[in-house]
Parts: structure tokens; sequence; C-alpha cells
């Protein structure tokens, strides 16, 4: 599944430059992730960089956006051409 970012986003903007989809992008009054572009950072990371690197803990599993792995990994393909 997609992640998102909550409202406690406090806008530092570490997790930008971390997502290797380039899903993340500075909305109005925080943070965004594009579920079309995000996969949870499957084929490059164990772990989704954003999570690993927000201070405040505010990217979390979008429950409108559930994938399977499966699904993520045919997304990363449509994104990267691989």
């Amino acid at each position: 599944m997609a992640l998102k970012i909550t409202e406690e986003c406090i806008s530092c903007g570490v997790c930008e430059p971390e997502c290797p989809n380039e899903a993340i992008t500075e909305g109005e009054d925080c943070f965004v992730i594009d579920p079309d572009l995000c996969t949870e950072c499957i084929g490059f990371f164990d772990e989704p960089q954003c999570a690993e690197v927000c201070p405040v803990d505010c990217c979390v599993p979008d429950e409108d956006h559930q994938e399977t792995p499966e699904e993520l990994a045919e997304k990363k393909k449509k994104i990267h051409g691989e």
C-alpha cells in the first residue's frame, strides 16, 4: 500500500530527496505523497525511506491505497521501465 504523510508533518523536507520515485512534493501545508508513484521503496530499499528519516513519524500506510508487494513491484517497473 502507498504511504501518506499525516498532518503532524513539520515540513522539514528530509523525506523528499529520499524517495526513489520522486513521489513526495511540498504541499500547501505539509509534504504530500503521490499514491500513484509510491511503491514503499520496493525494489530499492527494505523499508520505506521517508518513514525511516521522518523525525516525527508522520509517514504512515495509506489505508485508501492498499496494494500487494507484487502490485508495488509492478508499479516500480512501470515508473522506471525496468
